[in-house]
């Protein structure tokens, strides 16, 4: 009989019946599966262990859980055990103390005593374990009494740049291993050799952790229960004294950590047992890439200048906002109320997304407000409401491990959601099925103990036609759920789309030279789906960053409703958030014709209703989209902008159009941590505040309301939603909170999927996913559950319209961009941090064919120019690529990658087409004159500026 998995609660998943037993003559009751040490545990009898954990499989081989069972020989491992009726257990006698008093002694001869001077002294379960058992000596030694002094010991592994590895505190419990298989899905460590001489190994033949297959999740230190594996800052600095629970600031998984202090010093951050987006996992990101928030380049001080040509002026905050507010005004007074508008941040809380929305629409007077979202997920927003009714996704990550076939679509989990693709890894391991749509051979398609079943490696541009493809063999070989379709859909707009789908021109063999994949490579991966159970559908930036990136969000939907893939676990249509706020972001209101709660701003009732309370007339028009203010900036008519943490200058497409934009303001406030691209052409500088510094909420992709709160003080003395209030104010709207509960509070009165949400409530310990109401009071972990949010699921015809970026003679290869693990978005954040260190610049992926035939050789700096513009990368020969495509990431400034990006977009809401630019590439070791024109884009400039200014 093998084990369930026991959480952190104490209460296994996939409990079956009630098991009645006896631990020491105390009755107690489990779940059938239990462990013996379970049983115990619930009735406060805790068996020393050492091998065993909550979060890992039960492995039985420390010995320490020895217990005696009526009935049974010898003394078995608890924690391996499974309870059975009328059993009666035995946890402490004097046998079972003398048996566990001679296990530890083994172990404690073999481990250096140095227990007053260890960075973990006081915080060591070894220690613990060693005193639980009442060991008081050790008798003999294993290796001779040098066998720890420091000229012979083994030396330390110091080569991670967060934690270090010190083999002669190792016990070899195997939990570091396990942890790397089980939890992250590596299987990065091994033990080698037998007996005293094993010893755990970073890899078959690896010197060390930093060039070994690890991806510095920080899982073997967190289950290391000596000071084997340890942080560095640990080290240093000793065990932290207080902590504080907060979230996240990188992805969208919205992963929970303990914060842990020495005095107002953070230490580390712990993956937080309790989170229930990443049940106290993490990624080198989340769990070590924090020191930006102190590093050096940090602003903490409002600036302001003239012109952007001039150094920057150092001001009070007073003096700062009074200059902002005098040039917006001016700005309105010569060119009109709409000649102003602003971003908001999706890295930035909830409250301080709302406030700056709020601004924009009754302070500055206009619906000019736009969102990062804009530039990524967008698509999602429209696609999803048209066709389910509501612009968000439908499950809760934990909701994979109940996912028989998983559909993964323009995305790579393990570089831009590691946590999650952590635990997709996981349910494929245990056998769920994969159909992977990547035009790169990602992790997900092979890797350590993983194959996809099928992986579409299409050609990039090419999405809504193979949904079609897919379409079509689901509706013409009679896989349809009719049962679903009828309960759940409108019938006029189905038949509709079941005629298209069946039509020929969408037969996987009419569309497979347009995409590039054997037809009945199609025909599998559609039957699959369709007929292998609960089927999930998960998807990132490579459907949204598409002309046709709506489109392709309907296609999907389209296919989910017709297989009946909706309304409970294991299926559904999820979109992976890139940034920590996105969902939440535009949950409040920051596009241009929606208010808080995707309400269309020509709704009179709506308006009404915030007009009432915020005390002022708003427009009923919407306003202008990102695009739209910079072609307005171009053409003179949008002359002023507030920009809330983005860096538009750096992320969006075709940046010299974007340069130009930012140029021709007469106002430009960015209010951010670092001066960076953006800053460069602005005339206010405001301080933001880290996520350390934050206290509010962030709405993660499975719309899960987080608690952000906040670890150390402000280190500009306002918070953002502070400043923002202030610059309200001093443009005559009065607009003030006591506190960042006060703005949720507000957000709730106004926002009925919200209606229900508190900080209250989050900081009692609820968990909350938004639509929380009268109907949903605990929040909604999976939609559609009875039906659509919208009423009838509607089916929307999906024509593959190819994009207009075509490669040609002069541009014959196809580029297409994303992300990496070590780094994050613009790199802002983890550019300052020791991340760096594993990914150093940006690099283009080619395929040693295309290499070949260009003469460019592995390392070789390569010119990449396209229609809009040129820069210069590394060159990498891999065959993770298709002949014919590139691959860059866009974490490095001088990089460049968006300045040959080209401005197609979406065509219902804009959003760029990052994913498809036709380009040549040529070996050339001079910079492009974009970089020669920007060659101090290292930002280092910026703050001699300032310092020469004072």
């Amino acid at each position: 009989m093998s084990l369930i998995k026991e959480t952190d609660h104490g209460t296994p998943e996939g409990a079956g019946k009630p098991i009645t037993l006896w631990i020491d003559d105390v009755e107690v009751t489990v779940p059938e599966g239990s462990s013996v040490m379970h049983a115990a545990s619930k009735v406060e009898r805790p068996i020393p262990k050492l091998c065993a954990t909550d979060s890992l499989e039960a492995w039985g081989s420390c010995r320490m859980c020895l217990v005696e069972i009526e009935g049974v020989r010898g003394t078995p491992s608890s924690c391996t055990t499974p309870v059975r009726d009328g059993m009666k257990v035995t946890t402490q006698n004097n046998r079972l103390e003398r048996l566990r008093k001679g296990v530890m002694e083994l172990y404690i001869s073999d481990h250096p005593l140095d227990c007053l001077t260890c960075p973990t002294n006081g915080d060591c379960e070894l220690q613990d374990t060693a005193g639980t058992v009442g060991l008081r000596e050790v008798r003999y030694g294993m290796k001779g009494e040098n066998h720890f002094e420091e000229e012979v010991k083994a030396p330390i592994d110091g080569s991670n740049p967060y934690f270090q590895f010190d083999a002669s505190k190792c016990i070899v419990c195997s939990r570091c291993v396990r942890a790397c298989e089980e939890t992250q899905g590596t299987f990065a460590l091994t033990i080698e050799g037998r007996g005293f001489d094993s010893k755990v190994s970073a890899g078959v033949g690896m010197d060390d952790f930093f060039s070994s297959d690890c991806v510095s999740c920080g899982a073997c230190v967190q289950a290391c229960p000596t000071a084997t594996l340890v942080e560095k800052a640990v080290a240093d600095h000793g065990t932290p004294s207080r902590s504080v629970v907060t979230t996240c600031a990188y992805c969208g998984v919205g992963c929970s950590f303990k914060a842990e202090m020495q005095g107002d010093e953070l230490i580390r951050m712990v993956p937080y047992k309790d989170g229930k987006a990443n049940e106290g996992h993490s990624c080198v990101k989340g769990r070590f890439a924090f020191g930006y928030a102190t590093h050096k380049d940090r602003q903490t001080e409002p600036m302001i200048r003239e012109s952007y040509t001039d150094p920057w002026r150092k001001v009070s905050w007073n003096e700062a906002i009074a200059f902002a507010a005098d040039r917006l005004k001016a700005t309105q007074a010569k060119h009109g109320k709409g000649s102003i508008g602003g971003i908001t941040s999706s890295r930035c809380t909830n409250e301080e997304v709302y406030v700056v929305q709020k601004m924009i629409r009754a302070a500055f007077g206009t619906n000019n407000v736009d969102t990062c979202a804009r530039v990524c997920h967008s698509p999602t927003g429209y696609g999803l409401k048209t066709t389910l009714g509501t612009s968000a996704g439908t499950q809760t990550f934990a909701s994979v491990d109940k996912s028989d076939v998983i559909l993964l679509i323009g995305a790579n989990p393990t570089d831009a959601h590691p946590v999650f693709g952590s635990r997709m890894k996981k349910r494929l391991r245990a056998g769920a099925k994969s159909i992977v749509v990547d035009p790169r051979r990602i992790d997900l398609v092979k890797s350590a103990h993983i194959r996809a079943d099928h992986h579409i490696q299409l050609r990039p541009g090419t999405n809504v036609a193979v949904m079609n493809a897919l379409a079509h063999v689901v509706v013409t070989e009679g896989l349809v759920d009719e049962d679903f379709v009828t309960e759940r859909c409108d019938p006029v707009e189905f038949e509709r789309w079941r005629a298209f789908a069946s039509e020929e021109r969408n037969s996987p063999e009419s569309l497979a030279e347009i995409i590039g994949v054997d037809p009945q490579e199609l025909r599998q991966a559609a039957r699959l789906y369709a007929t292998g159970g609960n089927g999930a559908i998960y998807y990132g930036l490579g459907v949204t960053e598409h002309s046709q990136g709506s489109t392709m969000v309907m296609a999907m939907a389209n296919l989910a409703m017709a297989t009946g893939n909706f309304g409970r676990e294991g299926v559904g249509i999820n979109p992976l958030r890139g940034q920590n706020n996105v969902q939440g972001s535009c949950d409040m209101g920051s596009f241009p014709h929606e208010l808080p709660g995707y309400r269309h701003v020509a709704d009179d009732a709506t308006r009404a209703l915030f007009e009432a309370d915020w005390g002022v007339e708003l427009l009923a028009e919407p306003g202008l989209r990102i695009p739209n203010m910079f072609a307005a900036a171009i053409d003179g008519s949008y002359k002023g902008m507030f920009v809330q943490g983005e860096d538009i200058a750096q992320s969006d497409p075709n940046t010299s159009h974007v340069e130009e934009a930012l140029k021709a303001l007469d106002i430009l406030i960015v209010q951010d941590l670092f001066l960076n691209e953006t800053a460069a052409f602005a005339h206010v500088f405001l301080p933001g505040t880290s996520f350390l510094e934050k206290d509010g909420t962030f709405t993660n992709a499975e719309r899960r309301i987080n608690r952000v709160r906040p670890v150390m003080k402000e280190q500009s003395e306002l918070s953002e939603w502070e400043a923002v209030c202030r610059l309200a104010k001093a443009m005559g709207y009065d607009m003030s909170y006591n506190n960042a509960a006060e703005i949720m509070d507000e957000i709730a009165r106004l926002t009925p999927s919200f209606a229900g949400v508190s900080h209250q409530r989050l900081d009692n310990g609820e968990s909350l996913q938004w639509p929380v109401n009268d109907a949903n009071p605990d929040g909604s972990p999976i939609m559609h559950v009875n039906g659509f949010a919208g009423g009838k699921g509607q089916f929307m015809i999906t024509d593959y319209v190819p994009t207009s970026e075509r490669s040609n003679r002069f541009y014959p290869l196809l580029l297409t961009t994303g992300r990496i693990l070590s780094q994050y978005n613009v790199g802002a954040q983890t550019r300052r941090t020791e991340n760096s260190r594993w990914h150093e610049e940006d690099i283009l992926e080619i395929h040693p064919h295309d290499a070949e035939d260009r003469g460019i050789a592995d390392g070789d700096q390569v010119s990449i120019a396209s229609r809009m513009g040129s820069t210069t990368l590394r060159a990498e020969l891999t065959d993770r690529m298709p002949v014919g495509v590139v691959y860059t990431t866009f974490h490095h400034p001088l990089s460049g990658a968006n300045v040959i990006t080209t401005d197609n977009s979406d065509w219902a809401t804009n959003c760029p087409e990052y994913k498809v630019t036709a380009v040549q590439v040529h070996r050339s070791n001079r910079p492009s004159d974009w970089q020669e024109e920007h060659k101090d884009k290292a930002q280092t400039h910026y703050r001699i500026r300032v310092d020469a200014a004072e």
